[in-house]
C-alpha cells in the first residue's frame, strides 16, 4: 500500500470518528430492562461536480520470465 493510500485510509478513518462523535446525539428517554433512547442525527450531502485535473501518461509493458518459486507440500499426520 503507498503512502498515499495509506493517508487517505488514516484521513478518512478521522473523518469516521469524528462523524460517530460530533453528528449523533443519543439521550436515554427511560431507564430499565429495555431502555428507550432518542437520538438526533446530523445530515451529509454528498455532490459531485468535474473538474479538469492533470494526470501522467503511463505506459506499463510487461514480459514473461521464469523465476523459482517454493513449493510447500502439507502432509497432515495419521491418526
Amino acid at each position: 500500500m503507498s503512502t498515499g493510500a495509506k493517508i487517505a485510509l488514516a484521513v478518512l478513518a478521522v473523518v469516521v470518528i469524528a462523524a460517530g462523535i460530533y453528528m449523533i446525539d443519543i439521550d436515554q428517554t427511560a431507564e430499565g430492562n429495555l431502555p428507550e433512547y432518542d437520538a438526533e442525527v446530523g445530515s451529509v450531502d454528498v455532490t459531485s461536480e468535474e473538474q479538469t485535473v492533470t494526470l501522467p501518461d503511463v505506459d506499463v509493458t510487461t514480459e514473461e520470465t521464469t523465476v523459482t518459486v517454493p513449493d510447500v507440500t502439507v502432509t497432515p499426520p495419521s491418526e
